[in-house]
């Protein structure tokens, strides 16, 4: 579905440059692949540039990837906006930013706007739980696009090690960059793009792909010189051939040997950044590498050497992390995570969801969701007081539990959580990145 009154009118527009910028959510990976259902991320908005004797071909194309156009504006009304046309890079687990771009070109790349400008989007059930608008001006200077895929910058691994334990499910690595030989900087919830070496199959030069940053703006070592990321090796079956097929960037970046060379761009986004009243109360929900985020929100506010390395922020709030694995070796960061737990208690709470070990109460798998159902009342409370915000992360499959939990919660004192829950993002208290 599209908006075909934003098409006639935008087709009506009498233009000296007969461009286009679609703005679309929902994209799937790729034509190959848009049938499987294996997870893609796809939260946020993507901008393709079409020209207008294109423009019936590429909302064909976008239809069939499973995206639905949100808007479409002329180039030309772009620029007078913006100050100048622009447009980034597609790829499959994430969205490049701005680079500039020549109205005559034809249609080559995505791009992912700025997350201020992002809309609240709606999955074709209309549930409300997508990513939200993101805050405007509340965190200040906040860094963005210090290096983009036209220049990125290069980085070298420092370490690169596994998280998944003996007998867990699937490849999943923590990595360490070096970023001393640059200006990168980038703060808690913020995301990297990452661009893989070599040409894709039309062979052009590989896209960038985002993950979400797994340190703190001080990084792993507290000096300001490292980033690292939490990357699990995407795998799926070819829809049609029923060949497994390996992810391009995860792969590459799983098996990165330390001394390699990395080309970063970003930082990007806004939408997943911590509140910095110290006092606040955090609620996360996470699944697999959705723990990334968390993980530098935990550290920024318990670990030692990040509390003295921030004498003006000291965090003295709750948080709560939910987090969802099939196996207990699939606990990502477990010793980290419990041990802040038992050296918080007061101020941490720990709960997980392992679906392959644990039942839920109907006798099936414990995911997210059914923890989510079974602290819901309490998870409730927790929400309505305005100091806390959540943050959810991970598969978007779980989305829909949560929502139906917590719509139950608020039902038991009149309040409808679908409306509750749209005043939250309006107050910036409710952050969703799921893929």
């Amino acid at each position: 579905m599209y908006n075909q009154g934003a098409v006639e009118g935008a087709a009506n527009i009498e233009l000296g440059s007969r461009v286009f910028v679609y703005e679309v959510v929902g994209l799937r990976q790729s034509e190959e692949t848009y049938q499987t259902n294996y997870p893609i991320r796809k939260s946020g908005s993507v901008f393709i540039r079409v020209p207008y004797n294109r423009m019936n071909q590429e909302m064909r194309r976008i239809t069939r990837l499973g995206g639905t156009i949100v808007s479409i504006q002329s180039l030309t009304a772009l620029e007078q906006v913006n100050g100048k046309a622009s447009s980034g890079n597609a790829n499959s687990e994430g969205n490049g930013k701005a680079t500039p771009v020549n109205a005559n070109s034809e249609v080559k790349s995505f791009a992912k706007p700025p997350a201020e400008e992002q809309l609240n989007n709606k999955d074709n059930k209309g549930n409300t739980m997508t990513q939200a608008k993101a805050k405007k001006d509340a965190h200040g200077d906040v860094p963005v696009n210090i290096y983009r895929p036209n220049a990125p910058f290069i980085g070298k691994v420092i370490s690169n090690e596994p998280l998944v334990r003996e007998d867990g499910i699937g490849i999943v690595q923590h990595l360490k960059f070096d970023i001393s030989g640059g200006d990168l900087k980038y703060i808690e919830g913020q995301s990297i793009g990452i661009i893989p070496p070599g040409l894709d199959k039309n062979g052009k030069p590989e896209k960038l792909r985002l993950y979400s940053i797994a340190s703190t703006r001080h990084g792993d070592n507290v000096d300001d010189q490292t980033i690292s990321l939490c990357v699990r090796q995407l795998e799926y079956k070819h829809p049609e051939s029923g060949e497994t097929v390996y992810g391009v960037c995860s792969t590459h970046l799983c098996f990165l040997e330390p001394g390699a060379d990395i080309k970063i761009t970003g930082p990007v986004g806004k939408e997943m950044l911590l509140p910095e009243d110290p006092d606040a109360k955090v609620i996360m929900m996470a699944t697999g590498t959705g723990i990334a985020p968390m993980r530098a929100y935990l550290w920024r506010q318990f670990k030692d050497a990040e509390k003295a390395a921030n004498p003006e922020y000291e965090f003295k709030g709750f948080s709560w992390l939910i987090f969802g694995v099939p196996t207990t070796p699939n606990i990502l960061y477990k010793e980290e995570l419990e041990e802040i737990q038992q050296k918080y208690p007061d101020n941490f709470r720990l709960t997980y969801a392992i679906s392959r070990e644990q039942k839920n109460p109907q006798g099936g798998r414990m995911y997210i969701q059914d923890r989510v159902a079974e602290h819901a009342d309490e998870l409730w409370q927790l929400i309505k007081d305005e100091k806390t915000h959540t943050y959810i992360c991970g598969l978007r499959g779980m989305e829909e539990g949560i929502d139906a939990a917590l719509t139950a919660a608020a039902a038991k004192e009149g309040v409808t959580w679908s409306s509750y829950q749209k005043e939250l993002k309006k107050a910036h208290r409710w952050h969703v990145e799921t893929y």
